[in-house]
């Protein structure tokens, strides 16, 4: 069995992703790592200082690196993300493929786990993909989102088949013609540090985002943090490989010390949430996935 890990980062170090910590965490579970390394020129010279650093901090044979240019042609409803991971996926040559983005991290804690779930979906005919489990944080590393319109879970590991493809914003995979991944379930995570950064940086963040989904001239509100519904206390441990990110991204705001934002719709927040913590059914939860056991 041979693993493939595969990523995309475009101005990591501009918008502040833990893109390195990332890598070095999906690392040792791969036989390769293929880093698909985003440029704003079509001669892919001019980037943020990425592409350098990632050859000073990744110098080893294991890691595979591409250089794509990001047309701003395609920068809307998210589709240059799935393309630029499309173009990773394709260089990909074992019999497995594992996917992270480069705000994603996983805790080295559940690697046995993850190795004998690799295992099992090489091993098994019927299986496709695992859907891992996700910790979202928000504000800071010590803060987690969850609630009904953030996603719980999500695939991350594949059969590398030719027929699968990256789609739209690139949050999951599909068949070409559609169908859904044959899936199971893990208790594995993935920690999604996406929105834990200080409060400067995940505003430019938010407004580049912002310009792939609504195209290049879109202008956005400048984001600040809020007390919303969902933010519980984080009290469990965090992967080794971010602990020098974390301090150094800590944002001094102290969010939970924040008037709460009221909302009507979380009323229905509320409800959705507390049933889900009853029964563990998510109502009207969307699933890039099928899950078959």
């Amino acid at each position: 069995m041979k693993v493939s890990g595969f990523t995309l980062i475009y101005n990591g170090i501009t918008l502040g992703f833990p893109y390195i910590e990332s890598i070095k965490s999906l690392a040792p579970l791969c036989d390769e790592v293929i880093i698909n390394v985003g440029f704003s020129d079509p001669e892919c010279t001019q980037d943020d200082g990425t592409w350098e650093l990632l050859q000073k901090e990744l110098n080893d044979e294991k890691y595979v690196f591409i250089k794509s240019y990001w047309d701003p042609k395609i920068k809307k409803d998210g589709l240059i993300l799935s393309q630029q991971t499309n173009i990773a996926l394709e260089k990909c040559s074992g019999d497995l493929a594992f996917y992270l983005q480069g705000d994603e991290v996983l805790h080295e804690q559940e690697y046995s786990l993850i190795k004998e779930e690799m295992k099992r979906l090489f091993e098994d005919p019927d299986s496709e993909g695992v859907v891992f489990n996700y910790i979202h944080f928000y504000g800071n590393t010590d803060i987690v989102k969850h609630t009904r319109n953030t996603y719980r879970r999500e695939l991350r590991l594949l059969k590398n088949l030719p027929t699968i493809r990256s789609i739209k914003d690139a949050q999951g995979f599909r068949h070409q013609d559609g169908t859904k991944i044959k899936c199971f379930q893990t208790k594995a995570h993935v920690f999604h540090y996406g929105w834990a950064r200080e409060q400067e940086i995940m505003n430019r963040k938010a407004q580049d985002f912002d310009k792939l989904y609504h195209g290049e001239n879109h202008q956005s509100k400048n984001f600040r943090y809020q007390r919303i519904w969902g933010l519980k206390p984080f009290q469990k441990s965090h992967p080794k490989v971010m602990d020098q990110w974390i301090k150094k991204n800590k944002n001094d705001l102290d969010i939970m010390s924040l008037p709460l934002n009221h909302e009507w719709k979380n009323i229905g927040l509320c409800l959705s949430d507390w049933l889900e913590n009853l029964t563990g059914y998510r109502i009207g939860e969307y699933k890039n996935f099928k899950i078959i056991k």
